[in-house]
């Protein structure tokens, strides 16, 4: 192995590690959570920018085009996501900002 190379490994191995230890590696990481919309499936994922939670979720039917959507949510804000499910009424899930954390849970309806 070159000596360029070596000193290359080292400092990407060097930056890596500092990253790390100063906690700036997991500062854009996303956290994601599965969606179950009946026919629909997905999943939504945040961010976190200027003290809100960039929300983006994207859901699909097994064979049609996929559907992407993106929202801000505060703390304690709420979006909810549905789709049509026969005579039945709707399928829901309510994406929340609770904290620093999303929840996902499904909406039952009356």
């Amino acid at each position: 192995m070159s000596f360029a190379k070596v000193a290359a490994t080292a400092a990407v191995a060097l930056a890596v590690i500092g990253s790390f230890a100063s906690g700036s590696a997991f500062a854009d990481t996303p956290r994601a959570k599965s969606i179950n919309l009946g026919a629909m499936n997905g999943v939504a994922y945040y961010t976190e920018e200027a003290g809100s939670f960039r929300v983006v979720a994207t859901l699909a039917q097994r064979e049609g085009m996929p559907i992407r959507v993106e929202t801000l949510l505060a703390p304690g804000q709420t979006v909810v996501l549905s789709t049509a499910k026969g005579q039945s009424g709707l399928e829901s899930v309510e994406l929340s900002r609770q904290a620093d954390g999303l929840t996902v849970r499904p909406v039952v309806s009356n």
